[in-house]
């Protein structure tokens, strides 16, 4: 069932990563609203393991003005699968390449504007594997599982991605300790 009846659509900005829109929406109770909707492809994000350490990166985001500690991700291309960006990430930000996934979850980070969804990975039996692309300046960080969970309860992780994938692998019986 759905709560709204589309009126109409108007695209506003066309990006290399998101693009916005607005949609005429009529409510249930006839009420007419615009929705303000940012598109994004989606993305993938991965908690890399090597002998029950995580391997994470430390970059800037210029959105929230400093350097977070995250776990690898990246926007999906245009026609790429779930799986070749994941492989492409980690050779990218981490220089390895993962012989087992495993999905987490796939969730939406705000979907009341963002259609954005994050497929979350744990990534396994990793070996050396480099590719270059553009530019990005991070530092790889490797920590145990157990130290990263409590740098999200330190405040220390603050992302969404991250704060998703390493609490949810930390859950798991299987995870190494």
């Amino acid at each position: 069932m759905t709560a709204e009846r589309p009126l109409g659509s108007r695209r506003i900005y066309e990006g290399r990563v998101i693009s916005l829109r607005t949609d005429d929406v009529e409510l249930l109770s006839g009420q007419r609203v615009v929705r303000e909707i940012v598109e994004h492809r989606g993305a993938v994000a991965m908690v890399p393991l090597i002998n029950g350490d995580v391997m994470l990166v430390r970059q800037f985001r210029a959105a929230v003005g400093r350097a977070l500690l995250e776990i690898p991700a990246g926007s999906l291309e245009p026609g790429e699968s779930v799986e070749s960006c994941l492989q492409r990430e980690l050779a990218e930000e981490i220089g390895m390449r993962a012989g087992r996934t495993e999905h987490l979850i796939t969730f939406y980070p705000s979907p009341g504007f963002l259609t954005e969804a994050v497929h979350v990975y744990a990534a396994r039996d990793l070996v050396p594997h480099r590719l270059h692309a553009e530019e990005e300046d991070l530092t790889v960080v490797r920590v145990p599982l157990a130290k990263a969970i409590a740098l999200v309860g330190q405040g220390e992780i603050v992302d969404a991605k991250s704060i998703i994938g390493l609490l949810l692998l930390g859950a798991r019986r299987d995870a190494p300790r």
